[in-house]
């Protein structure tokens, strides 16, 4: 008779096309069993690295140790996508489980001496005979143990094994509160949180986009079940315990000592003039915003005394812009939809760096929505498998992102394991200009993941300083809009293409609005390090933790100038970036890699040919085969022959 028993398909080699996760043979109920193989496994190879009788090398030390987590890594990659883009309530109760005991794990290798001790032994005899990238990997190894306290006493190392624990279920929580907060706003208005800025774009009833306005930026703050005010303090409490345990006066420094940056006053002193120079914009636009709604109240429209309101911004910047740069979105949005763009997004790739998408079917999928591609690279090899799931749905966290479900690394056998991608989105079928500036910026990170050369997973793709990741994703923002790549995708259902005058307006208008969007982006960038910085959260912030929250965030935004129209682009409440996706201290880098990346593409503008091949080669073998394998300033300065200039930045968004 039969078995009816089933083998965990994590146990088993998958024979699927390119090693894609078998998603309709995994089960709920297979995660928790692999997880746990999958750390049983790691120990052991942990222990066979430390029972080795030689003295500690690279190779025998190492490698093993980048190895060790083979199985853990194949239930992760597959576990933290589909829970973040297909969740249910039985795999949120698996994640729930699967935190804390992973938590365990890492710190369990994080604060074993004796690995630390061969490690350390490694750097001090070893590394001067190392290769660039083996350094990287020893060095970035090694001070990752010693910042998470692998030298301090084991009693206190018991405090930050409980403080990571719960740190690991608190954001999640918090993550899933945003989440239900985003469903139940879609519940109320019969839109997606994503459509938020179209819907306060489109709808003439001022008293609906108040409403709106009200609810989006209330989430995860309405007194209800999903509120996250009483779980952000006790997050922060838990970060300043553990940064002030490990040496570090505040959260933020702690965060940023292994970043680009370096500081909180690095970083506090680049948002203070941009944020300077964006209120000054902000200013003049809220001036031309305010003239159009005179002239509405002159017509009858409005009462007297109407002034520009938060829920007033998009309305009216949206008419100054028809007016100033004769420029509808509706009259853009035929010629862009979501295929004839993804076609777009795989143009300029080509055009850049001779890569080719093949679209793939009869491939497994974790749901029917999601489409897979084959890239190839310019060399006709294997880049990697892109999967992209563009379209909102309830089971599915807002925003946009991209996963690796599987890394790129070498195996010690000498094979080249290419990364399976996944782009995440909440868009829509005709996309506007900030839609499709998304999807070229999530295919940035994409790249970045897929062209990678690297041997060891831990540098590889964008294993790289949180501050500089960001980079490549803007990077490849710049290509959306040049005219030449429109004329071959932007089309309309009739195969008509976007007329030269259309795309002309478009690019005018680019800069429009810069001072409100780089207002309310610099804003949450400081806000964020304002939480970061604290040395305490008071005894009586947790007696009425909404109330201490509101009066936090009014000092902050009072300190900063920022003017009541504008808001921080997230509220704390629903910040998912810094309260549940490790951003904490680390929202400045949007703007910080803009940085970089403005001055890398001004190069290109130098030339006779946007689409410069030779130049595009020289980024891509400089920055997107790289990953972590040089540090972001030595490849920048090697690709720039000087340290970036800001003034590529400025001019990009109006603010010189």
């Amino acid at each position: 008779m039969a078995s009816c028993t089933s083998v965990n398909p994590f146990f088993e080699e998958w024979d699927t096309p390119y090693g894609i996760p078998p998603y309709d043979k995994i089960k709920v109920s297979d995660y928790l069993p692999a997880l746990k193989e999958g750390m049983k496994r790691q120990n052991a190879k942990i222990e066979e690295i430390l029972s080795c009788c030689e003295a500690p090398t690279f190779d025998n030390t190492i490698v093993p140790l980048e190895n060790s987590g083979e199985l853990l890594s194949k239930v992760e990659g597959v576990l933290f996508n589909v829970s973040e883009t297909d969740r249910s309530d039985e795999l949120d109760a698996v994640v729930e489980e699967a935190l804390p005991l992973l938590s365990a794990h890492t710190d369990a290798i994080s604060f074993n001496k004796r690995l630390y001790a061969r490690i350390a032994d490694v750097m001090e005899r070893e590394y001067e005979d190392l290769d660039r990238e083996q350094q990287m990997v020893l060095k970035d190894l090694c001070e990752s143990f010693v910042r998470e306290g692998v030298n301090l006493p084991e009693a206190v190392q018991d405090t930050l094994k409980e403080i990571n624990a719960q740190m690991a279920l608190l954001t999640q929580k918090i993550g899933n509160n945003i989440l239900a907060e985003s469903n139940a706003f879609k519940e109320e208005f019969g839109f997606s949180v994503s459509a938020y800025p179209d819907m306060m774009t489109s709808t003439e009833d001022r008293e609906l986009r108040r409403r709106y306005n009200e609810f989006y930026t209330s989430r995860g703050h309405r007194g209800n079940d999903n509120d996250n005010t009483a779980l952000v303090l006790e997050v922060m409490r838990l970060r300043i315990r553990r940064a002030q345990i490990l040496g570090y006066a505040t959260p933020a420094a702690y965060e940023l000592a292994d970043k680009m940056a370096g500081t909180p006053e690095t970083v506090d002193a680049f948002l203070t003039p941009i944020m300077q120079a964006a209120l000054r914009s902000a200013g003049r636009e809220l001036k031309d915003m305010q003239a159009v709604m005179d002239a509405d109240i002159q017509a009858g429209l409005l009462p007297e005394g109407s002034t520009i309101q938060p829920w007033d911004w998009w309305y009216y910047a949206e008419k100054v812009r028809k007016a100033r740069y004769d420029l509808d979105e509706e009259q853009t949005k035929p010629y862009f939809q979501i295929d004839s763009v993804v076609k777009g997004m795989f143009l300029a790739a080509n055009k850049l760096y001779g890569v080719k998408a093949e679209k793939l079917s009869g491939v497994p999928v974790y749901n029917p929505e999601v489409t897979t591609y084959r890239i190839i690279d310019s060399d006709g090899s294997l880049a990697g498998i892109f999967t992209t799931d563009y379209f909102p749905r309830s089971s599915k966290r807002g925003g946009a992102w991209m996963n690796n479900v599987r890394e790129q690394y070498v195996t010690p056998a000498g094979e080249d394991v290419r990364p399976i991608i996944v782009n995440v989105g909440n868009l829509h079928e005709t996309l506007s200009v900030d839609e499709i500036q998304t999807v070229f910026h999530e295919f940035g990170h994409a790249l970045h993941g897929l062209l990678t050369r690297c041997h060891y997973a831990s540098v590889s793709g964008t294993s790289v300083k949180r501050d500089y990741v960001e980079m490549l994703s803007q990077f490849n923002e710049n290509w959306a809009f040049q005219p030449e790549l429109l004329a071959e995708y932007a089309r309309n259902a009739e195969g008509e293409v976007i007329p030269a005058e259309l795309v002309a307006r478009i690019n005018n208008a680019l800069k429009f609005n810069q001072g409100f969007m780089t207002t309310e982006l610099c804003a949450a960038s400081i806000l964020d390090m304002k939480w970061h910085e604290l040395t305490e959260i008071p005894d009586e912030a947790l007696s009425d933790p909404a109330a201490w929250i509101d009066a936090f965030e009014k000092k902050v935004c009072d300190e900063m100038g920022l003017i009541p129209e504008i808001a921080p682009r997230y509220r704390t409440t629903y910040f998912n970036h810094i309260f549940s996706s490790g951003y904490n201290a680390g929202y400045y880098g949007y703007l910080w890699a803009e940085v970089l990346d403005k001055d890398a593409f001004s190069f290109f503008e130098a030339r006779p040919e946007v689409f410069d091949k030779e130049l595009a080669t020289r980024f891509k073998e400089t920055f997107l085969q790289k990953g972590g394998s040089e540090e972001p300033m030595v490849l920048y300065e090697s690709f720039a022959g000087r340290k970036p200039d800001q003034k590529a930045f400025l001019r990009a968004r109006g603010l010189e």
